[in-house]
């Protein structure tokens, strides 16, 4: 396992794994433990900053951030990072919220907004997180390693072509929705103005555009809509009408939407962080991924982005999970009798504990999923298995810092691709 050394000053050297020599620097008070996962010293003493060039590779996503930090002959570090994909549905319930409350509690007040403005740069909140997280984990992969070069591969989806791949020229200017005044209507003329889950058969005149998924969620688009007579509709609400299996949301395309508008963002600002940065796409990466019989890994993508895909692997991953660091929802939804609201919110340390504190419990390391003033901890890892136990069975590794971490042995990449080891 390598060990990520750090100077006294805080500059990054190059790792090691001369664990023999880290425990008696330890034990000889000479080093001093900064980080658990990935494991981390910083000596207490001046040491000469001899280092190599490091290049860092980023695959930049979604969903999913692929990391490789490598030099010509070595892999030094590689990582999967999990993203939030929550932000926007918390957003829709945190914004219902403050609507009742304000229709409760406060008379009519004339909307404003001359006094509103969108300050440049703005980004939506669930698109700025990403960002904000793609530049978190850049920078603790500095923090670890002397980073010569960043290279990140970033990409843009042309929408349109993947709805129609044979648009082209004015094409690009008439939309599905040309010649409609509003969504709603193009959905009824789209669907023939026939109920698509009776076809008619209930005779009932008046139709209504349904939701597919939730409107807080799904949103408008015409892929979300579909024509549904009121009968249906009020049956389905109610329980009693269930929709056939072909009607189902059409592509989504949030994930190509953020990719478009976050790439430039992400560039930009590294390029403002970090003095050597560049760009490359992804048909280069699947290009080298396929030349090198590498398997479609997010972390294996990024070794390739960083030049270096036959540098020799690590046998193992950190996989990262970000997580939320505090829940600002005050009060739960439902109302309990008397009109009582329940608290939503758990101190923030309980029998010493933190919500997503790393701890160790018969012999397997965990994360606390749940805590009980009264009563035991559960307790997760990130597969999913769970443990229910008291307090006081358990010993505290390490706390959370906004992320779930855990290193996972990989076997060789060459043999999950199914080639041959005489062939390489």
């Amino acid at each position: 396992m390598l060990v990520y050394v750090i100077n006294n000053d805080g500059q990054p050297l190059m790792p090691t794994r001369r664990c023999g020599k880290i425990r008696r620097l330890l034990k000889d008070k000479k080093a001093r433990i900064v980080r658990r996962c990935p494991f981390t010293i910083q000596l207490c003493y001046t040491a000469e900053t001899n280092t190599q060039p490091v290049t860092l590779g980023v695959d930049a996503g979604s969903e999913h951030i692929g990391l490789s930090a490598a030099t010509d002959k070595k892999v030094l570090y590689e990582a999967d990072v999990e993203l939030r994909n929550d932000i926007v549905e918390k957003l829709s319930t945190r914004r219902e919220q403050r609507r009742t409350r304000r229709n409760r509690k406060t008379r009519y007040r004339p909307a404003r907004f001359d006094n509103r403005k969108v300050p440049e740069g703005w980004l939506a909140p669930s698109v700025q997180h990403k960002v904000d997280t793609h530049l978190r984990v850049i920078e603790d992969v500095h923090k670890i390693l002397p980073i010569s070069e960043v290279i990140v591969e970033t990409a843009s989806f042309d929408i349109q072509k993947i709805k129609n791949p044979g648009i082209e020229g004015e094409g690009y200017q008439q939309g599905e929705q040309l010649g409609f005044w509003n969504t709603r209507e193009y959905v009824l003329w789209r669907d023939g103005h026939t109920c698509q889950c009776c076809k008619g058969k209930s005779k009932d005149p008046i139709l209504n555009v349904h939701h597919i998924e939730s409107r807080k969620t799904g949103g408008d688009a015409p892929n979300n809509l579909i024509t549904l007579c009121e009968t249906c509709h009020k049956g389905y609400h109610a329980g009693t009408v269930k929709l056939p299996e072909f009607i189902h949301r059409g592509m989504s395309f949030k994930d190509a939407a953020f990719m478009g508008i976050m790439r430039w963002t992400l560039y930009d600002r590294l390029k403002e962080t970090y003095p050597n940065v560049k760009m490359t796409y992804g048909y280069i990466t699947k290009n080298i991924r396929i030349e090198n019989h590498l398997p479609k890994e997010h972390y294996i993508d990024a070794r390739c982005i960083s030049g270096h895909p036959s540098a020799e692997p690590l046998g193992y991953v950190f996989c990262l999970k970000k997580v939320r660091c505090h829940n600002r929802q005050l009060h739960k939804m439902n109302f309990n009798k008397g009109g009582y609201r329940k608290a939503n919110q758990a101190p923030y340390l309980v029998k010493g504990f933190a919500l997503f504190d790393k701890v160790r419990a018969k012999g397997k390391e965990w994360y606390i999923n749940g805590r009980r003033l009264k009563g035991g901890f559960v307790l997760k890892t990130m597969q999913g298995e769970a443990l229910e136990i008291t307090p006081s069975k358990i010993r505290r590794l390490c706390s959370q810092h906004g992320y779930i971490t855990e290193r996972r042995a990989v076997s060789s990449p060459y043999l999950m691709a199914g080639v041959p080891t005489a062939n390489i």
